[in-house]
């Protein structure tokens, strides 16, 4: 063969050994063929899955204080709610310092209360403003989310919320898309006393018509000036207006509020709260809100004459499909075709199953239930989510004592572990510590959760959803986390677990048995094949290069 088809064979063969040494270039760890299924987290663009369990950001909150003359309870809780806002939540920001005001980020008619009518000690006129606000939304500045916050670690799901009124920034700072505290799932829960005459102002600021609608609260049809009254969607309050409810409950009881304007899809949303009215008494300064839900740390005087310990427990749901309909679109009108006539309700599914506005693990943030023994505690619970929820309580059994805010006579009151909440129901539960065999079995770290299989689940893994912990004090370290769990919470405070990136036991003495499944032992006939290839191809690439250079000196 003469030299010039030598080289030219050798050049054109040159690439084909390129083209096969890439496609056999050997790695420690190969992946099988495995494709498992796709979860995206936020577009936040941060590099470290593993997060710590508890931030401690703010660990003077969990303080018993006095605030303006308000005694705020004790919270073991990692992340407890601001006290400041409690101040406010109670004497309302017209009776409170400024200072008090100003740590809190409640506007100054985000609640009043004026007016002892009945000259008990406490206010009887009650004015409130709500806000709708979104949160994981769409920015038209660029491709991220803003007024961030996440339901469980790297999981960040469009949501709205009704919020009382705020002032200064939606996000936390100036360097930050977090949103701040105040504006978080689920809406707050909402105090009043019976026989208050209570307003709530809705001022939309959203780009969508919303209503409130007080489902099971005690309210006449129309207010006094003949306009509607009861939150329905042929009466939405539209974009830049407000409308004002008037109440005055004389029944006592666990309620709920959502938005009535397209309502499958607005209150699964979020767009839905507790609305609690307490037993009248005197001197009785409730906590009108409850931000987050959670401990109740300002109980009502009725509560307190029975019970140690108040918790609100709201339970919800999210189908991912509908709520990234506000993360791929600025356009209002957009939104409204995607959301209400492309989107099928009939279709939907739900993904994350969220209690008090987290799912597992940061349900251990802030959703924990700190007893100790011999204690009663007021459970209010509420089922805001499209499937029934069957609420079990590990190692203790519970009393109904409410149905939908109507009291059991004692004879009526049912004792047991499993409770069926259908969509929209609301029940009190007593729950007793006394260890007896029966109430309780004793101190210990007693999950409780949704003995719905799914309701323990984030987007398929487990665990996830609305699990959460009945712990006894002793057994929560000083940032309120669980002890003895330590190897356990690394594991599932992190992105990419929920993210289905690494496997559900890929740690510790079982993962080789258990691991990664798609990673397997290196393939030595593919290392061999291609280092011949790539040899091959730089000794022919050195030969070329020698015939080229002699070729010039002649």
């Amino acid at each position: 063969m003469p030299k010039r088809s030598l080289l030219l064979l050798a050049i054109l063969f040159i690439p084909a050994l390129i083209a096969v040494a890439v496609y056999f270039v050997p790695t420690s760890l190969q992946k099988a063929d495995i494709t498992p299924p796709a979860t995206v987290f936020n577009r936040s663009g941060e590099t470290v899955a593993v997060e710590k369990p508890c931030s401690n950001e703010h660990p003077e909150w969990r303080q018993a204080q006095v605030i303006d003359g308000v005694s705020i309870n004790e919270a073991l809780s990692c992340e407890p709610d601001n006290p400041y806002d409690i101040a406010v939540a109670v004497k309302g920001a017209n009776n409170v310092s400024m200072n008090t005001l100003m740590q809190s980020h409640l506007s100054r008619d985000a609640l009043t209360l004026t007016d002892d009518l009945d000259g008990d000690g406490d206010p009887d006129i009650i004015r409130i403003k709500l806000e709708v606000v979104e949160l994981n939304g769409a920015s038209p500045d660029g491709e991220f989310l803003i007024n961030t916050y996440d339901i469980a670690p790297g999981i960040q799901p469009g949501l709205w919320v009704f919020a009382p009124k705020s002032s200064g920034m939606a996000v936390k700072n100036f360097n930050s898309l977090v949103a701040n505290p105040l504006l978080r799932a689920p809406s707050p829960v909402i105090r009043v006393e019976q026989g208050d005459k209570v307003y709530i102002t809705l001022e939309n600021t959203h780009y969508l018509p919303h209503t409130i609608h007080l489902h099971g609260v005690d309210h006449p049809w129309e207010t006094a000036a003949g306009d509607d009254n009861d939150g329905m969607e042929e009466h939405p309050v539209f974009p830049g207006k407000s409308h004002t409810y008037e109440i005055q409950p004389r029944h006592a009881g666990t309620m709920l509020y959502h938005c009535h304007v397209q309502t499958a899809q607005h209150t699964m949303m979020g767009l839905s709260g507790m609305f609690i009215v307490e037993e009248n008494r005197p001197n009785n300064w409730v906590q009108t809100f409850n931000i987050g839900a959670g401990q109740v740390r300002h109980p009502a005087v009725a509560v307190k004459q029975s019970y140690h310990q108040e918790y609100d427990l709201h339970y919800q749901s999210v189908d991912k499909k509908l709520a990234q309909i506000i993360q791929n679109a600025n356009d209002p009108r957009l939104i409204a075709q995607r959301m209400n006539r492309e989107y099928n309700m009939t279709e939907s599914f739900e993904n994350y199953f969220l209690l008090n506005g987290h799912s597992f693990p940061y349900t251990l943030r802030d959703a924990v239930i700190v007893a100790n023994d011999n204690e009663d505690i007021k459970l209010h619970v509420a089922n805001a989510q499209r499937s029934l929820v069957a609420l079990h309580i590990h190692g203790h059994k519970a009393t109904i004592t409410a149905f939908d805010g109507v009291d059991q006579p004692s004879g009526s009151q049912i004792t047991r572990d499993v409770f069926d909440i259908a969509p929209a129901q609301r029940l009190d539960l007593r729950l007793r510590t006394q260890n007896n065999g029966l109430d309780s079995y004793g101190p210990g770290l007693w999950m409780f959760h949704d003995h719905v299989p799914t309701g323990t689940t984030t987007d398929g893994m487990e665990p996830g959803g609305n699990m959460a912990i009945l712990a006894y004090k002793p057994l929560i370290d000083e940032q309120g986390m669980p002890k003895m769990h330590d190897a356990f919470l690394d594991q599932v405070f992190n992105k990419d677990y929920y993210a289905k990136k690494q496997a559900v036991w890929g740690e510790g003495d079982f993962a080789p048995l258990l691991g990664e499944a798609g990673l397997i032992a290196p393939d030595y006939i593919r290392i061999i094949v291609f280092g011949i290839a790539i040899g091959m191809a730089i000794g022919l690439f050195i030969f070329v290069v020698l015939i080229y250079k002699r070729k010039q000196k002649q």
